[in-house]
């Protein structure tokens, strides 16, 4: 006997009620995922992330109050939340200001159908995701990580994703002193300044 997934609450905020209702009409034919709430503006996307606390949110950048500004707002004041960027825009410097920002993936507009819903379920599973037509012109990974030690690499993908030393240190069962040497460590090795530059590195060599 099978068990059902987990459903995945998500909140999308797009100001094209075309747009919206073609999400939901995708997302209604998957028994796993659940659209909660639905914003046309920054403003209203916040205020229902903060009201409902959903698993994902999916954004459009172009939207009325500033999808960038909302992206660097809620990585911040919700590490847990999935960021999923939904665009017309498919290259720099929209993308990457996104990633630097804090979205776990990035689908266009122009993407197979099929795509969003495989983007949904990564972002919510830990993992990053960019849709084809913007992975086919990516960059290989910039830096080694085999440089890196088992352990460092495990500090490395928990502080990319944003979770505070304190808490990397309860995860690992190691001190929190511990946790800055290896981010010092790693930050040397991978030539990085922030934790907000690892995330991109993170998200770019597919660790995320």
């Amino acid at each position: 006997m099978g068990y059902a997934r987990a459903m995945i609450r998500i909140v999308l905020a797009d100001d094209h009620a075309i747009v919206r209702t073609g999400f939901r009409a995708l997302i209604e034919q998957e028994d796993d995922l659940c659209i909660v709430a639905e914003a046309a503006s920054a403003q209203a996307a916040q205020e229902l992330v903060d009201a409902l606390d959903p698993d994902v949110l999916v954004l459009d950048l172009s939207m009325p109050g500033g999808g960038f500004a909302l992206l660097s707002h809620l990585h911040e004041a919700k590490p847990l939340l999935g960021l999923l960027v939904l665009s017309m825009h498919d290259r720099e410097p929209y993308v990457g200001e996104a990633l630097r920002r804090g979205a776990r993936g990035y689908v266009t507009k122009g993407a197979a159908v099929d795509e969003l819903v495989e983007a949904v379920r990564a972002i919510h599973a830990g993992q990053a995701y960019v849709s084809t037509d913007i992975a086919n012109r990516v960059p290989p990974c910039p830096v080694d990580l085999r440089q890196l030690s088992e352990r460092e690499r495990e500090v490395f993908v928990l502080l990319a994703r944003g979770v505070v030393p304190k808490q990397v240190a309860a995860d690992l069962g190691i001190s929190v002193k511990t946790v800055y040497l290896h981010r010092s460590v790693i930050r040397d090795k991978l030539a990085v300044r922030s934790d907000l530059d690892l995330h991109r590195l993170a998200l770019e060599c597919g660790r995320l």
